[in-house]
């Protein structure tokens, strides 16, 4: 599921990170804190904060206004493709993205796709109905869909109304069946009345001869 309208690229500038410390953050820690493990880590990151703070201001203000829009459109890249994921559990792959280069040296998603199966269940309607819904809330899971997303949505719908048409086939075939094999016992039951029929027309006659059983037999 693509999702286009990545950003033009530009030349790239490399900046650590982008928080910002207060000046005070470059200069060195005290000797008797530079012992402490924990007390040397604050003082690389306060370095690199510093080193971030000034090389980041060195960015002009269009740099810093696509900067901005890279990182809003890597969390809308990501949250989107998530949701793709997310919802459509065993029938999702993993998650494919394009990156582009910010004026900070850093890759921002701009791009995204995630593979989605929409093969239908052989022999088995039922199963792909129940995939297909799946599939289905997979595609429109994101707040926003792609023209993509709605078009494998609406394959997983078609899918679905035929395996529903094919579901409903096969239980009218069964229903069929039943019908027919509950009218061939019907038309079985005259028979046994007509020898029973006989069996009381023989005592009547006082033939009690028919009451055997297998005499009763060999007369039908």
């Amino acid at each position: 599921m693509p999702i286009s309208g990545s950003l033009p690229a530009i030349t790239p500038f490399f900046v650590p990170s982008p928080r910002v410390a207060g000046s005070q953050a470059a200069e060195a820690p005290p000797a008797r804190e530079a012992a402490s493990p924990s007390a040397g880590a604050e003082a690389r990151r306060s370095q690199v904060d510093a080193r971030a703070t000034r090389e980041t201001a060195q960015l002009d203000e269009a740099e810093l206004d696509l900067l901005r829009k890279l990182k809003a459109r890597d969390r809308e890249v990501r949250a989107h493709e998530q949701a793709h994921q997310a919802v459509g559990g065993a029938y999702a792959g993993a998650v494919s993205y394009t990156y582009q280069r910010g004026p900070d040296g850093a890759q921002y998603a701009v791009g995204g796709e995630v593979s989605i199966d929409v093969a239908p269940v052989a022999g088995d309607p039922q199963a792909t109905i129940d995939k297909m819904r799946t599939v289905r809330a997979a595609a429109l899971a994101p707040a926003e869909p792609s023209g993509q997303d709605r078009a494998v949505a609406a394959q997983a719908m078609q899918l679905m109304l035929q395996a529903q048409t094919e579901l409903a086939m096969m239980r009218l075939d069964g229903e069929s069946k039943d019908s027919a094999g509950a009218s061939a016992e019907s038309q079985g039951r005259p028979d046994e009345a007509a020898r029973a029929y006989r069996v009381v027309d023989a005592f009547a006659d006082g033939q009690s001869t028919a009451t055997s059983p297998d005499r009763f037999n060999a007369r039908a």
